[in-house]
């Protein structure tokens, strides 16, 4: 990991960008604008010297070293894992490739609408909607004694366009897997899912404030500072008790 920091500060001090302006000919204003980012982006190219799936990895990456949710041994369940970066860290941080033989072997399990390539280590069940009863059912089956220490969730909606609808769709697709907690989630849990900035994130962190006794919102330094995407992470489930936010 401290390799991958070191590549994106690298990143950071380099003012030389000759390919973002080689891909971004004959491009619409807004393809330019989004191209020359993508190419500027440092966790873009981390992602791609530590065959990171995509840059998303580095968040969940910094969330884990800030905060300590992975571990060897884990059984985790990762919400909207295509392309399926967020399962790689979580194989590296449970060993559920078995990599390390003196470590308890933990297992990721991902789901998601959309095909996801295999990946050593990782179940994916696909395509299925996570939020499908029959999905859940499934989700039980492959599960280790049908539960999971950690859910994980970068799912997001497509894109309407228009702001409070995303937001309230996310919100409520959030609020649809802290319904699964009960049926999937292990007592001590942890759940951990994107919002995105709204009206709706101040009931969903009183809910999960309700059912896990610590709550806080973070913003990983790969989270694009302009954007509105901030996560809520809820440590040590525990269903139908109420705790003081922390």
């Amino acid at each position: 990991m401290a390799r991958s920091w070191k590549l994106i500060g690298a990143a950071l001090r380099c003012q030389r960008f000759h390919a973002a302006g080689s891909h971004c000919k004959g491009r619409t204003g807004a393809e330019h604008l989004w191209l020359t980012r993508h190419f500027k982006d440092p966790f873009v190219k981390a992602a791609k010297v530590e065959s990171y799936r995509c840059r998303s990895a580095f968040k969940l990456l910094e969330v884990d070293d800030r905060h300590k949710i992975l571990r060897p041994g884990l059984r985790v369940l990762d919400c909207g894992a295509a392309p399926g970066a967020w399962s790689q860290v979580a194989v590296q941080r449970v060993n559920a490739a078995g990599t390390d033989p003196s470590a308890p072997v933990g297992f990721v399990l991902g789901v998601d609408l959309l095909h996801v390539f295999p990946l050593e280590g990782a179940t994916f069940l696909c395509p299925a909607d996570v939020t499908d009863p029959k999905t859940l059912q499934r989700i039980r089956e492959l599960l280790p004694g049908g539960r999971a220490d950690v859910i994980l969730s970068d799912m997001a909606p497509n894109a309407t366009g228009i702001r409070s609808l995303d937001h309230d769709r996310l919100i409520g697709l959030c609020s649809s897997l802290l319904d699964l907690a009960p049926d999937v989630l292990e007592p001590g849990g942890t759940f951990l899912c994107k919002t995105w900035a709204g009206s709706q994130s101040l009931a969903l962190r009183k809910r999960l404030t309700g059912q896990f006794q610590n709550t806080r919102a973070v913003k990983p330094r790969a989270s694009r500072k302009e954007s509105a995407e901030v996560y809520l992470l809820a440590t040590q489930y525990q269903r139908g008790k109420d705790f003081a936010e922390d």
